[in-house]
């Protein structure tokens, strides 16, 4: 059975789509299989994973209200090595009309539940704002990675982010856990970068990730070429950073699944 795990920062600009789309790579790479979830209107990580979103035939929002089920949205990236469910402006639509569901925080789950058996790991790309496209994904979730830049106005936002994922685990979903917190878009030359590093270090210990993502141009050229970082240039430092940050996750996912 699949882990699931989702990608979530309510501040935009953080690099949420390129950690999914990189990490998604990463991990179909040491022949995982893998399965990621575009839950962003903009349909970022969906472009970035080779798949053409005004051309898609089914996308999240239909699986969302119902209108098909997930296994018949799910895409093959074949350039990139894993499958999608892509995304599209369609799914602005979506916050609006589950209001009126039903148990409207779970449609996500629900649909994720029938394939999750064919995975490894289920990646979800959340949008940037604590919405309830967000809330299913954390009902949905096994785990939150957070990724946030070494600035001071990141520590603000992730107490709110913190601070949500501990109701949601209270309320709607106590399996629910922080599995790490991802230190992306890093400038060491930059002291404040380093400032906060070591802050997120102290308070958070062993929830940071190891690996640290650094700017990278390379990185930032792959989505308008339709592929992953790590497959753009794997020379480059940001595709190195990212294929050792799919090491450390699938080990830390495992070591926990050992304790369990």
């Amino acid at each position: 059975m699949a882990k699931v795990f989702c990608i979530a920062n309510q501040k935009g600009g953080v690099g949420k789509t390129t950690t999914a789309v990189n990490l998604a790579a990463g991990l179909a790479m040491s022949n995982y299989r893998v399965l990621l979830i575009d839950l962003d209107p903009q349909g970022n990580a969906t472009m970035g994973s080779g798949i053409e979103k005004h051309s898609i035939e089914f996308s999240v929002y239909q699986v969302l209200v119902g209108l098909c089920s997930a296994k018949q949205a799910i895409v093959s990236a074949e350039n990139a090595g894993f499958d999608i469910i892509p995304a599209n402006r369609e799914l602005a639509g979506a916050e609006v009309e589950l209001v009126e569901f039903e148990g409207r925080e779970l449609k996500l789950r629900q649909a994720v539940d029938e394939v999750c058996g064919s995975y490894d790991f289920v990646l979800i790309d959340c949008p940037p704002a604590l919405s309830l496209l967000t809330l299913n994904a954390l009902c949905c979730a096994h785990g939150v990675v957070i990724p946030m830049q070494c600035e001071y106005y990141a520590l603000e936002g992730l107490s709110d982010l913190v601070n949500t994922i501990r109701q949601v685990c209270k309320n709607l979903n106590p399996n629910l856990t922080i599995i790490g917190l991802l230190r992306v878009m890093f400038d060491p030359r930059m002291t404040l970068s380093q400032q906060v590093s070591e802050q997120l270090e102290k308070h958070f210990a062993d929830k940071v990730f190891k690996t640290i993502i650094p700017r990278n141009v390379r990185l930032a050229e792959a989505p308008s070429y339709g592929v992953p970082g790590v497959l753009f240039d794997k020379r480059s430092k940001g595709a190195q950073a990212y294929l050792s940050f799919a090491t450390e996750m699938a080990g830390r996912v495992g070591l926990a699944a050992a304790a369990a």
